[in-house]
């Protein structure tokens, strides 16, 4: 079965012409900053304008999840207030821009406002493989790079195919990092399986949340796995602390920071792959 794109390849002078407003979530606005500049670095590279709104907030992600929709609500509100007169959104996270597209709609009146940021809202990799209809990316990154797949991007927003699935999808992160030149990707046991972040799931639920990560990273490893990534900073952050804790030779880079064309760093430096 073949996908129909939601938007066709645009041309040079409306891909110049549109107002692209770029939110950064929590994590990567306190923690992660590269992230945002990568993100920027990617866009501009394809001729965007990219506007950052400063008086963005949270999404309201986590207290949704919480079942704290009475302090979500206000949130929502904000955030289709300040993002309604660019004509797409595009964030670095697939998290946060489910909750926009997918969970917003039991926060807020249906109005033409919400109806724009909901349907224009997209994941960086989404929206350069969706609406920009790019298909590779130039650059080299010769590591040996698995890929978490976060949940909310895999199941909310179709960012890959998942094991439950009885047809083919295409992978819109794995294919702009497998055309790197150079890269390996690893091959997990089990591709899709959740890293036990989910938010205060691993605040309430500590030991098992813990137990989820490693299974995730015992997987990287037997996969030889140099370079663990990702599209939300959120399930890496998480996997980034048990690294640390075992000391494992494993370096963290959001998928961002790997198409922007930076090296891994942190917490690990691994050696490149010698060319063939």
């Amino acid at each position: 079965m073949r996908f129909s794109h939601r938007f066709p390849r645009l041309n040079t002078t409306s891909v110049h012409s549109m107002r692209v407003g770029l939110f950064i979530p929590c994590y990567i606005d306190q923690f992660y900053p590269d992230v945002g500049l990568a993100t920027v670095d990617i866009l501009e590279k394809q001729g965007i304008t990219v506007d950052f709104p400063a008086e963005q907030t949270c999404c309201g992600q986590p207290m949704s999840n919480t079942g704290c929709t009475d302090a979500a609500r206000p949130l929502a509100k904000r955030f289709v207030e300040i993002f309604a007169d660019y004509d797409y959104v595009v964030s670095p996270s697939g998290s946060c821009t489910a909750m926009v597209r997918h969970h917003y709609h039991d926060l807020l009146p249906h109005d033409a406002a919400y109806e724009k940021v909901q349907k224009n809202s997209f994941e960086l990799c989404e929206f350069l493989h969706d609406v920009l209809g790019l298909r590779q990316w130039d650059g080299d990154f010769p590591y040996r790079v698995g890929i978490h797949q976060s949940c909310h991007g895999l199941r909310e927003l179709r960012l890959e195919g998942s094991s439950e699935e009885m047809l083919t999808r295409p992978g819109k992160v794995r294919g702009f990092l497998q055309s790197l030149r150079g890269i390996q990707l690893s091959e997990l046991s089990r591709p899709d399986e959740c890293c036990g972040f989910g938010g205060t799931f691993a605040v309430a639920q500590e030991a098992v949340s813990v137990m989820m990560g490693e299974d995730r990273l015992a997987d990287h490893k037997q996969a030889g796995t140099d370079v663990l990534t990702a599209t939300d900073m959120s399930c890496l952050m998480h996997l980034e602390g048990l690294v640390r804790r075992q000391k494992m030779p494993v370096a963290i880079m959001h998928v961002a920071e790997i198409l922007a064309g930076r090296k891994p760093t942190r917490p690990h430096s691994p050696a490149p792959l010698k060319s063939n």
